[in-house]
């Protein structure tokens, strides 16, 4: 095959080398995983997409002239496979997206198909390591389960767009040759996408700061899984914020305020007393695999939770029940035994 071009970034500095192999390629997939779970918002469909990117690539590679870079090859693949597959499917959601907040006196009702939901990601699956802090902060920012689920309500190629330039910062010209369209075509989809985000007051940047685990932000986490664990619900009301939000996919009923979510778990939600939490890291959120006590010993799977901390409280408790597809994704052993 001869030489390839290849560089660190979209317009990075460019080195020469002999040609591109597997574990070139595969360096590549923790930034691929991000873009296409951003694109598709299933932690499920991402590892798929980037799989049948890498599929696609390493067949093509004795076609691989090196005119871009093979980092830029490898997202042009990835955005024609995200785009053939959000052909086939519907907008994925958040259960605040699709309606009205509920009452705690009522049952969740039916469980909604998968393919319904915004799912979880692990951290290690999208975030690099080391790396800038700045950076890092924003990276975090943008797979927030708020703005992934702000995406899906863009046109998949706008939504292509806006990562590659907002997220990734991609030069119009390196987008427009990616999408095989012009400048000023990507330039238009760029401001009419970033208009549809401002209109749910949702923004690439968000906050760089709330995804991290300073002195303050680390006790009030540990405020909150003592008052969980114990059941301590006046300790658990006082680090929510008066407007936090609680949902429970895949049911639809979610619920806003912490005297509603605070008489949801002394109703519906009381199976979770004594519940363990085991500490994760999702969506470059602090998270935690819940185990609620099992009838024969110990504790069984019961939700996978993320947690959105902001103005020293918490806002939102995102309980995702899909135990048996979730938690092996994010290593969590399948039960725990008694303390």
């Amino acid at each position: 095959m001869g030489d390839v071009t290849t560089t660190d970034g979209a317009a990075g500095t460019v080195t020469r080398g002999p040609a591109a192999d597997e574990s070139q390629l595969e360096r590549h997939r923790s930034e691929l995983t991000g873009y296409c779970y951003r694109m598709l918002g299933s932690a499920f469909e991402a590892e798929d997409a980037v799989q049948e990117a890498m599929v696609r690539a390493w067949r093509g590679l004795s076609r691989f002239e090196g005119r871009s870079s093979l980092r830029s090859w490898l997202y042009r693949i990835a955005t024609n496979v995200c785009l053939d597959m959000l052909g086939r499917s519907a907008r994925r959601a958040r259960p605040v997206d699709l309606s009205s907040p509920g009452r705690p006196e009522l049952r969740p009702g039916s469980a909604l198909p998968e393919a319904t939901w915004i799912e979880p990601m692990p951290d290690a699956r999208i975030l690099p390591d080391g790396g800038d802090p700045a950076e890092a902060a924003v990276t975090r920012e943008s797979v927030r389960l708020a703005f992934v689920a702000a995406l899906q309500h863009l046109p998949p190629r706008q939504r292509a767009v806006l990562i590659l330039r907002e997220v990734l910062g991609w030069r119009a010209s390196e987008v427009a040759e990616l999408l095989d369209t012009t400048v000023a075509s990507v330039n238009s989809a760029l401001q009419r996408a970033r208009a549809t985000l401002a209109s749910g007051e949702v923004s690439a940047a968000g906050n760089p700061d709330a995804g991290t685990l300073d002195g303050a932000r680390r006790d009030l986490l540990e405020r909150y899984v003592r008052a969980f664990e114990a059941y301590d619900l006046d300790d658990l009301t006082s680090v929510l914020h008066d407007d936090a939000t609680l949902s429970m996919p895949p049911y639809g009923l979610w619920l806003r305020g912490h005297a509603d979510i605070r008489a949801w778990l002394t109703g519906h939600g009381s199976g979770c007393r004594g519940s363990r939490l085991v500490p994760v890291a999702a969506n470059g959120r602090q998270g935690f695999g819940q185990y609620r006590p099992a009838p024969d010993g110990g504790f069984a799977p019961w939700a996978l939770q993320v947690v959105e901390v902001s103005g020293g409280r918490i806002t939102a408790l995102d309980s995702f029940l899909d135990t048996a597809r979730l938690f092996p994704l994010f290593g969590l052993p399948a039960r725990l035994g008694a303390r």
